[in-house]
């Protein structure tokens, strides 16, 4: 059987530029380098202007030599840490960027989900943009009208088609764009990690047409950092690592790999780490989970006492206000499990030293056992909620069986929590 996508040697390479920043260099002189370079383009508007600061070239290789063939009807999900390749892999197949080197195949037509935005006008009405990514897709007009009703109902925007979608809700706007690129019967569907802006009611329907689009033939590519998502959806998978292919094969395995790689970093180096998102007016630098007796550990037992910790650098000048810290944890299948956060518990934080840590008490630790990570947030609690540090898995710990009612019982099973409960029996 032909191949769907065929990738040899696939390589994308791009070039950063850094100005280095000169600490001998005055204001006064500042000022003088500024009118200097405003005067050079009025007098010499036709020369090329070189910065007075000195420049430094990073090479930066997105993908490093991957080759791979996916066939047709296959749900291949791609998984890694953030900048590990997985968004370029999916841009160069949509011909949204060019490859450095290497070569790519594809055999039937590409309609692809990448971030919110991608392929809509802004200005265009929902109801136009369909038509527009359908002549995009290469369908005739019938082609469409016979698939619209069912594009509408699915993405339940009827009462919008005629607004502008630059007014629509990020939500409105993932739910259009989805029920596009599913409807208008593409051979190929790339899917990123589009689908976390949704509900979980459009998530789950979301899942369920992407396996309706596979089981009718046709090829679909998931990006996502939903461990759960993938499981569900795809029967192979890939696990992309620093631009290379680490590992290809069926889904558990690779899934099983990829967060063993995570336990195996120790997280420890928060201060290295590039996969991070945010402003950086905070930074964290360190985080470990402690026991009733203060002593770092990995392992914690269901129902015991423990604190997270959360050491962070204030990159900033001046005090912060409203600072809002939260830890998200995910279970051994990447599923958010539950959160703590100090805008839960109406903690209010202003941030007045250049370093310091925030600590959540645990008072009884109500997770089942089984192996978690967390990811670490740091934000704004004012209008626009910016982030200054998001890092996610920066830390792994296991959750032993423990005494959780205190009644000599052992939390086992398959449940993820336990939880204080009494009965009552009233007999007739």
């Amino acid at each position: 059987m032909a191949s769907a996508i065929e990738i040899e040697g696939l390589e994308k390479r791009y070039i950063i530029e850094h100005n280095l920043q000169r600490g001998d260099i005055s204001f006064r002189e500042e000022i003088v380098n500024a009118f200097k370079r405003v005067g050079e383009k009025i007098f010499r508007p036709f020369a090329r202007h070189r910065s007075n600061q000195p420049q430094n070239k990073e090479e930066f290789w997105a993908l490093k030599n991957i080759s791979l063939k996916i066939s047709p009807g296959e749900r291949v999900g791609i998984i890694g840490r953030n900048g590990a390749g997985k968004t370029t892999l999916l841009k160069i197949l949509s011909r949204i960027t060019e490859p450095t080197g290497g070569r790519v195949t594809i055999k039937g037509r590409v309609a692809s989900l990448l971030e919110v935005g991608t392929g809509f006008h802004g200005d265009l009405t929902g109801r136009e943009n369909i038509f527009l990514n359908g002549a995009i897709l290469g369908m005739s007009r019938a082609e469409i009208k016979k698939k619209f009703d069912e594009i509408v109902d699915f993405a339940e925007v009827e009462k919008f088609l005629d607004t502008p979608v630059k007014r629509y809700s990020s939500g409105m706007y993932v739910r259009l764009a989805f029920a596009v690129a599913a409807h208008l019967e593409p051979e190929i569907l790339l899917v990123d990690e589009v689908l976390a802006v949704g509900d979980l009611g459009f998530q789950k329907k979301c899942l369920g047409k992407m396996e309706g689009v596979s089981k009718s033939g046709r090829t679909i590519l998931f990006v996502s950092h939903q461990m759960g998502h993938i499981a569900t959806l795809c029967s192979r998978c890939l696990f992309l690592q620093q631009g290379k292919l680490i590992l290809d094969g069926p889904t558990q395995s690779v899934i099983s790999a990829y967060l063993d790689s995570l336990k195996d970093a120790q997280f420890a180096s928060l201060r290295d780490r590039k996969d991070r998102q945010g402003t950086g007016q905070i930074r964290v630098v360190d985080t470990w989970i402690e026991d009733e007796s203060g002593n770092r550990v990995q392992h914690v037992f269901s129902g015991s006492r423990i604190k997270f910790v959360v050491k962070f650098e204030r990159m900033t000048t001046g005090k912060l206000s409203n600072v809002l810290f939260s830890l998200g944890i995910n279970s051994s299948q990447g599923v958010w499990t539950t959160d703590f956060a100090t805008n839960f518990i109406n903690k209010n934080v202003t941030i007045n030293s250049r370093d310091g840590q925030a600590e959540c008490i645990i008072p009884k630790l109500s997770i089942n056992y089984g192996s978690y990570t967390y990811n670490v947030m740091v934000r704004s609690g004012n209008s626009g909620f910016e982030i200054f540090d998001f890092v996610k898995d920066v830390y792994a710990f296991t959750v032993e069986p423990g005494d959780y009612y205190g009644s000599g019982y052992v939390t086992r099973g398959q449940n993820v929590l336990a939880m204080d409960h009494d009965w009552g029996i009233n007999e007739e």
